[in-house]
């Protein structure tokens, strides 16, 4: 690697806010706002808006759509395409 053109890959704590759920990883990402971790050390934080702690995919609260409805409906409003064999 070339020295002096990569970003310093530190400690980083990443927060999700809506699952209340934090965790401490190592990234290249930088924030002025700081943390004091478990351990007692001072980390940078960034906030980010979903985590497996608040996604519907991981937390179990997956909705299963209606997908024959959806078919139905796009096939009245915009009719059966032809097929050419």
């Amino acid at each position: 690697m070339k020295p002096d053109i990569h970003p310093a890959y530190r400690p980083v704590v990443f927060r999700d806010r809506a699952g209340n759920f934090s965790f401490l990883t190592r990234s290249t990402m930088t924030n002025d706002k700081t943390v004091e971790w478990e351990d007692g050390s001072t980390y940078p934080v960034v906030d980010v808006e979903i985590s497996s702690a608040s996604h519907p995919f991981y937390t179990g609260t997956t909705r299963v759509m209606d997908t024959a409805g959806r078919v139905e409906r796009f096939e009245r409003r915009y009719g059966r395409a032809a097929r050419t064999e």
